[in-house]
């Protein structure tokens, strides 16, 4: 009988490395769903999103391309909150319908191993937590996040001390962690090694 394959759940704030640790799995033979770029991808033309889009909000939020007007939409769920919750209710089932599928392929694949990456894992509350074996939280100063997004998206410092606020505090994230990966002063070598340990500790 086949052993039943390892869900982990992969989260960290912005500019914490997540995406590179996610990368790295890959390579070792992962199979990684990333949660973000699926959403994105919902709300691109012709996207699953775009139908229950134009229906609630209306042509206004739909760009000339087809795509949700992201510029248009960040400005409404900044400004009212209940458009957010509207938004967050069309697109959070059609992410776990495109999950699962991947899921299901990666399983007929053959994968030992499945990676959820969530950004938001954490603050999903038990949503998430019920669907992982294992969560696994890339950590690093909070400075050193700052530093990384100037240096990556230029934005302004207000701008990314912003978006670390409306995530949950880097105590929150290592309270619900099952592993974590140091991402602080090593380098790329160093963080494959951490991320092979951890792989060897979940018996990969």
């Amino acid at each position: 009988m086949s052993r039943k394959p390892l869900r982990l759940g992969l989260t960290g704030g912005i500019g914490s490395g997540k995406s590179t640790v996610a990368s790295i799995l890959a390579s070792a033979g992962a199979a990684v769903m990333d949660a973000d770029a699926i959403s994105r991808s919902l709300t691109l033309p012709g996207g699953r999103a775009i139908p229950a889009i134009l229906a609630e909000f209306g042509e206004q939020l739909i760009a000339p391309d087809g795509a949700m007007d992201r510029d248009a939409m960040r400005a409404l769920v900044f400004s009212n909150p209940q458009s957010k919750r509207q938004l967050e209710a069309i697109i959070h089932p059609l992410v776990g319908q495109v999950l699962q599928e991947e899921s299901h392929a990666a399983l007929a694949a053959g994968h030992a191993c499945l990676v959820y990456d969530v950004p938001l894992l954490v603050e999903s509350g038990e949503r998430w937590r019920r669907q992982v074996d294992w969560v696994c939280v890339v950590d690093c100063e909070v400075e050193t996040q700052i530093q990384r997004v100037m240096h990556r998206n230029q934005l302004s410092r207000a701008e990314i001390e912003r978006i670390i606020s409306q995530q949950a505090s880097r105590q929150q994230r290592l309270d619900c962690a099952d592993a974590v990966i140091f991402n602080e002063g090593i380098d790329l070598a160093q963080l494959k090694q951490l991320v092979h340990e951890m792989m060897a500790r979940f018996g990969l």
